[in-house]
């Protein structure tokens, strides 16, 4: 499978900056901020809400492919992330990631869908990844100002 890339900038100082987001399909650009971030009082979103989109279509994903398995097939699965952020000491941290996720399933029975709901919860690759990283890459370059 290949790499999936995404790209931010960012320009100027942490509360007064602002940036762009980018995936690498390129069927995403947005703008974010101290403001849309911190805030909600600016246009634009924040690493936060993407997290949490790619959550919820892993979870979704993840349960339908349990669910098909098992030889139910989904007409619809409707998942919405939660995603809690706040200081933590010095910092900031997600604190918690609550999915809630409605589906229509025609023949499976309540016990099996939830069943179902919690392996995908657990074993997406996105929960995984939040769950700990086992590597982080990092290349950093110093650029020297242009204006």
């Amino acid at each position: 499978m290949p790499a999936r890339k995404a790209k931010a900038a960012w320009n100027g100082t942490f509360r007064d900056g602002e940036g762009k987001m980018r995936l690498g399909s390129g069927a995403f650009e947005g703008a974010y901020s101290y403001r849309s971030r911190m805030e909600d009082s600016d246009p634009g979103t924040n690493p936060e809400e993407l997290l949490g989109a790619a959550h919820a279509g892993c979870f979704s994903m993840s349960l339908a492919r349990r669910l098909s398995a098992s030889g139910y097939s989904p007409e619809r699965i409707h998942t919405e992330a939660r995603v809690r952020f706040g200081r933590s000491g010095e910092g900031y941290a997600i604190s918690r990631i609550d999915l809630r996720t409605e589906a229509e399933v025609p023949g499976v029975d309540e016990e099996l869908f939830l069943k179902k709901a919690e392996a995908a919860k657990r074993d997406c690759a996105v929960s995984k990844a939040l769950a700990g990283v086992e590597e982080i890459g990092l290349e950093a370059s110093l650029l020297e100002p242009t204006g």
